[in-house]
């Protein structure tokens, strides 16, 4: 029923939920969950939604180490901020 890249149906994943549940668990298949022929979400494994999030918070980290590395030191108010903003919608 499934392929090593799956694809279903929500109606499908419903009524083979643990099928699907399984073969996600034990075989690592990763399936998408489709409806009216568009991928609305997917089913992983523990294990690759482990994985995601550790790539995800090395991201993170590498864009908040180039954010720091760009710090210019300067800081503005919050009071200053919403009079620049204010300046630049009055503008036509």
């Amino acid at each position: 029923m499934f392929t090593e890249a799956a694809s279903l149906t929500v109606a499908q994943a419903r009524a083979t939920f643990a099928d699907v549940l399984n073969r996600v668990t034990y075989a690592h298949d990763r399936i998408t969950l489709t409806r009216r022929g568009r991928v609305v979400g997917a089913i992983i494994s523990g294990e690759d939604l482990e994985l995601l999030e550790q790539l995800e918070d090395a991201r993170d980290a590498l864009e908040l180490r180039r954010a720091i590395a760009q710090d210019d030191g300067q800081r503005i108010t919050a009071a200053e901020l919403l009079a620049e903003l204010d300046a630049e919608n009055a503008t036509p």
